[in-house]
């Protein structure tokens, strides 16, 4: 029986990550309209969490959740879209680590990132994710271990060298 700590299956992990960062664009949102001295700082910070969040996640997709799906539910035009998708998010993401957070279209970038991961994540809650239940061959338990085990593995790596 799954805990509140962990989530059941790998599509609950997968989801859980995405109300994380759904959470986080929603304080991007004033801070992107605030004049104080402080919101250039603030709008950095959350964004490279947003940022590191995001690549960390779209990278556990891409090894292990993509990869499993193909050889289960071949469902090549979905998972085609949620790659280009992910590479969409990718390029935005750079262009938001690299700006100048004083910048008012480097938040535009931001907000735009939010809407695209929106998009991306009602895609994988009402097709992929549904689908990957049906499969018989997933071993979405197992595959929930693998995910967090470089999940974890990921961050430290990141945050370590940033």
């Amino acid at each position: 029986m799954a805990t509140s700590r962990t989530p059941a299956d790998a599509c609950s992990l997968l989801d859980a990550d995405h109300r994380n960062v759904k959470k986080m664009f929603k304080e991007f949102e004033p801070l992107a309209e605030s004049k104080a001295k402080s919101a250039p700082l603030k709008r950095r910070q959350l964004a490279d969490q947003i940022c590191l969040e995001l690549t960390v996640h779209a990278q556990i997709e891409e090894e292990i959740f993509y990869p499993a799906l193909r050889d289960a539910i071949k469902e090549e035009d979905l998972l085609d879209e949620a790659e280009v998708e992910h590479a969409s998010a990718k390029d935005l993401i750079a262009q938001i680590s690299d700006g100048d957070e004083n910048d008012a279209k480097w938040c535009a970038k931001v907000i735009v990132l939010g809407e695209y991961i929106d998009h991306h994540v009602k895609e994988e809650r009402n097709e992929i994710f549904v689908k990957a239940r049906a499969a018989r061959k997933l071993d979405l338990v197992a595959m929930r271990d693998a995910l967090l085990t470089r999940k974890e593995e990921l961050m430290a790596e990141m945050t370590a060298a940033a």
